[in-house]
This record gives C-alpha cells, structure tokens and sequence, in this order.
C-alpha cells in the first residue's frame, strides 16, 4: 500500500485551511510545489516534532486533468449543491485544498506560508481559515463536535481508498464547507431546546435515544447506513473558527475525509433536503453554509513522483447524465 498523507491525527489545537484555485497558465507551477509540499512538511515539523505538526494537500475535480495525464481517482467529482426548501448546500470554486494542523499556530503559519511562496502567482486565494480549538473540542453553539468519528483500524478503513481502485489505493476523499453561525439567534434558545435540535446533552455530552430524538435533529440526520443497515463513517476534523469583536463572523469549517464522496454527499442531502424531504436539519435554522468544494487527497508516493503533465486538458467530468450521484445502496 502506498503511504498515505497525514491525515489521521490527535486531535490539535490549531489548524489552518487554505483554499486555492489555480490560475490559467499556472499547471506547471503548481506541479512544481505539489512536489515540494513532503519536504516542506518535514522541514518545519523538524523544529517541534512534539506539536504535531500535518500538512494535507488535496486536488479538485476541475484541476486534475489540467495537472495530471493518465487515470483520474474514479469517483473524483465537484462538489453537489443541495437546495432545499430553507436551506441552501452552495457549491463553491476550489482547485487546491490545503489543510494544516498544529498544536503550536506558529508552525502552521510558517507552513502555510511557505506553501502559498511555493505556489507563487500561479494561484489564487478564495478561502482562508485559521482554526482554534475551544474547549473541550466543543463547536462555538457549545456542544462537543467529533463525538462519533472512528478510531483506530475504523478510522482508517473509513478514509482509505482499497482495491476499488487500485491506481489510487491508499488515497482519501475530502469535502469541505465553511458555516457561519448566528450565535445571537442560537443563545435565545433554552438548553433544552438547543439540545433537541444537537440530539445530544449539551453539558455531559450523551447521544438521546431514539426513541427522545427528533427526527430533524443534527445527530439524527447525520447517520447514513449500507444495505446492510451497517453505519458507515466518516473523519470530520472540524475546527471553530472567528473574531470576538463582533465585526466579523464565526462559525465552524467543517472537513470530512472520506473512502468515497457518497456517504458525505448522502449526509448533505439528508440534513438539506431532509430524510423525508421536508424534515432538514434543525441547526440550519441557525447556521447558514457558505462554501462547498470537494477533492481528492493522494499519497505521498503521488506527490514525490507525479504523473506526466497532459498534452492538452480534457473537458472536466460532471454528476452523471441521469442526474444520479452514484450512491446506490446508501439510504
């Protein structure tokens, strides 16, 4: 199996999420730093190898056939937008995700830093994110976010590419999107009633059961099963995110690592549209997403040794002509 990037972490005090998308005539250039990004890695992490130092790069559906020849991650697709009776899943521009985590901000600043020099002006910024742990890994509306991930051999069978797909085996899917949050509408709710819309105590962190929890509620909207009524998982690594001067916004960028896109693609469309439609996720009422983009993120042995550079840059693939998404046994 090839080696993975680093994505599988504790869980870190701070975090950085950039955004890029690359610029017409930039491909070479960014196949350039794509290539430096491991040694980037390496060399900053050096300083304090106790900080816990990660950089994460991935690629978007729209810029690999303009960076890379030959096959493509097979289920590599943009981001689905979801359009609900309320509420709006937008899909937004993203060519590059990079996803820096740290103990120390100081580390993921000079990371950050030198792989934005690396790409030089061969892209463009649309989306910067520094993220902060809160607490006891609670979100910014105050409830404990990550509780579900897996762990351990779980968690990496939930973001490892296998055999499905072997010219990409060893590889995850991503899918990111920033909400901002109206923390004033939110904090006029009781405590039971913001628990109601969680599906999950606000103070000692417990699941309600089913037979308690709405079936609008975050928790309850967010569990997708296989044909076999199995739960398959994803690994969110969200982090809050804002100022606390009341002049700009606060939210959570939210980040979900993935063996396939389907399983965050069915979350989506059950907390947007509704399961059934119609029944969508409480916590949009106070959270409004922003952004949504969608990539792939290859091994290290990809980055170190990268395919030929295309001749000419075919037409970037779409959803499928039958307006299916592929999600087949997923309900």
């Amino acid at each position: 199996m090839p080696v993975p990037q680093t994505i599988l972490t504790r869980k870190t005090k701070s975090a950085i999420f950039l955004v890029f998308t690359i610029d017409d005539g930039g491909e070479d250039a960014v196949r350039d730093a794509l290539e430096e990004i491991p040694g980037l890695n390496n060399a900053v992490s050096s300083r304090a190898p106790e900080a816990a130092l990660a950089g994460i790069v991935s690629i978007g559906s729209a810029a690999w056939d303009r960076l890379f020849a030959g096959p493509r991650p097979r289920s590599l697709r943009p981001f689905v937008p979801y359009e609900g009776e309320v509420h709006t899943a937008p899909a937004t521009p993203g060519d590059l995700l990079v996803h820096i985590k740290s103990d120390d901000m100081g580390l993921c600043y000079e990371l950050g830093a030198k792989i934005t020099e690396s790409f030089g002006g061969a892209v463009t910024v649309v989306d910067e994110v520094h993220g902060f742990r809160y607490f006891d890994l609670r979100d910014l509306i105050g409830f404990v976010d990550g509780t579900e991930n897996p762990t351990g051999q779980a968690a990496i069978d939930a973001i490892t590419v296998g055999a499905e797909d072997p010219d990409f085996a060893g590889g995850s899917y991503v899918a990111i999107q920033r909400y901002v949050h109206d923390l004033s509408s939110w904090n006029d709710l009781s405590t039971e009633e913001q628990e109601a819309a969680i599906g999950r105590t606000k103070l000692d962190n417990v699941e309600m059961s089913d037979e308690v929890k709405p079936p609008n509620s975050h928790i309850a909207l967010n569990v997708v099963e296989d044909e076999n009524g199995e739960e398959i998982d994803v690994v969110r690594d969200n982090m809050p995110y804002g100022d606390v001067s009341g002049t700009g916004v606060n939210g959570t960028f939210y980040i979900a690592y993935s063996a396939a896109p389907d399983v965050t693609e069915e979350m989506l469309r059950k907390m947007f549209i509704g399961d059934p439609p119609g029944t969508y996720d409480r916590l949009l009422d106070f959270t409004t997403a922003v952004t949504g983009s969608q990539f792939f993120t290859p091994t290290l042995d990809f980055l170190e040794e990268l395919p030929p550079a295309p001749d000419a840059a075919p037409p970037s693939p779409t959803t499928r002509s039958d307006g299916s998404l592929g999600i087949g046994s997923l309900h």
